[in-house]
Order: structure tokens, then sequence, then C-alpha cells
């Protein structure tokens, strides 16, 4: 199993998009489910074994950090083997990481409740939802945090308009910065514009570094390089 490029989980050769579900066969765990994309051998990989890894790797390194950084906290767990350049574990990594450092930053939750709830809500949210869906997965988990923070349901006033401005805000953010799509670019935008959003309306301040330098573009084929924000290029200057 590839652990480098944004490539075939199997293989390591590119992946190819279609418009319309197919049916396919997960090549992991045997599934047959329907899907927006293969490898270029035909190999498919489904959301729960492609996160599972991941997921459980996000859960463990909050529930131990002590940081109020939301964006250090999800550095050190995209560097694990187990966090894929692309994927939908970034789903749950993106909430858990703010929910964790609300709570280290004197936010008043239960942490680990807040974790497992964010757990099971992430789970819902499919790969692909930047391009399929017209929203972006980073941006649904930023809103899942905010949601559990502020005690929203369907049924709220105030915090389920909370909850909307954030996701309506990133996701503002995230088109103008453009596609094609890297986890690594809408989380980075995603958790920041969450911490900005919090200090003003939950005046809970949580940090953030100085400077946010993306150390992954090399392992993602698509990377927009000096059109992205966080590329090493434009945070030097040059």
């Amino acid at each position: 199993m590839s652990i480098g490029l944004a490539v075939c989980l199997v293989c390591g050769n590119s992946l190819d998009y279609f418009e319309e579900a197919q049916e396919v066969t997960c090549h992991i765990c045997g599934k047959k489910e329907t899907g927006h994309s293969v490898c270029s051998s035909g190999h498919y990989v489904c959301d729960e074994c492609h996160r599972a890894g991941g997921v459980e790797q996000t859960m463990s390194y909050c529930r131990a950090s002590d940081s109020k950084d939301p964006i250090g906290i999800a550095m050190k767990i995209m560097d694990d083997k187990s966090i894929f350049p692309n994927g939908p574990e970034h789903h749950t990594l993106v909430g858990a990481a703010l929910l964790t450092a609300y709570s280290n930053a004197g936010g008043e939750i239960d942490l680990d409740r807040a974790l497992e709830e964010l757990r099971a809500r992430s789970l819902n949210v499919p790969g692909g939802t930047c391009g399929f869906w017209g929203t972006c997965g980073a941006a649904v988990s930023a809103g899942m945090y905010m949601s559990i923070v502020s005690g929203s349901t369907p049924m709220s006033r105030e915090p389920w308009a909370q909850t909307t401005r954030l996701t309506a805000r990133i996701l503002d953010r995230l088109a103008d910065l453009g596609g094609p799509r890297c986890c690594k670019r809408t989380s980075f935008t995603a958790i920041k514009t969450a911490v900005e959003y919090t200090d003003e309306v939950c005046g809970v301040r949580m940090e953030l570094p100085e400077k946010i330098v993306c150390t992954h573009f090399a392992r993602n084929r698509e990377c927009l390089r000096a059109d992205c924000p966080y590329f090493p290029s434009r945070q030097s200057g040059k």
C-alpha cells in the first residue's frame, strides 16, 4: 500500500474521476458500492478502508495533546503515515484538532465526548465532497466543531446561525483559492478561519503559528505550488 503520493493506495498509479457514480469493488475489503474514482489500473479503495488508520491516529493524538494551536495539532497528525495527501480522514482531522485546541484554550466542553461525537458525524462525509457536493469536507468538519461547542441542533436559533456563518466564511475563502482539491490547503484554511471566528463569537482564543508552511506539497501531484498561500516560497517572500 502506497503512503507516498496522492495516488492509488494499492499500486501507486494516478486516479481517474468520473462525473457519475459507477459500481465498484474495494480492492482491500471487497465491499461493493458505487464510487466516483478508480486508478488507471482499475483499483478502487472505499472511504472506510482509506480513512480507518487516519481516524484512529487523529483520535489518539488529540486525546493526549495539551496544545492550544490546532494548526500545530493538525500538522503533527498529518505527519503520520496513516494520513494520506488527500482523503476523507481529513474530514475528521480538522474538527478534532479544533475541538482539542478549544478545550485546551479554556473552552468548556467534555473533550472525550466531543471527539466521539465528531468522529460519528464525520464518518458520514464521503471523499470527494469538494468536487461533487459543492462544499468541502474541511469546511463541514469545522462546522461540526462549531455545532458541538455551541450546542447547535436543527431546532436551534443563534447556534444554528453561528455554525452556518462559519462554514460560509470558510467556503468563501476556499472558493477564492480555487481547485483542484488539496486536503492540506483546505484544512489549513478551515482551521485558521475557525480560530479567528471562535475568538470573535465565543471569546475563546486559540493559538496560531506566525506562518503556516506546508511540508506535504511534494506528495501531491496537483499542488498549486506558488499559487497556494501555504507553499514554502510564498512564506519566504520569493
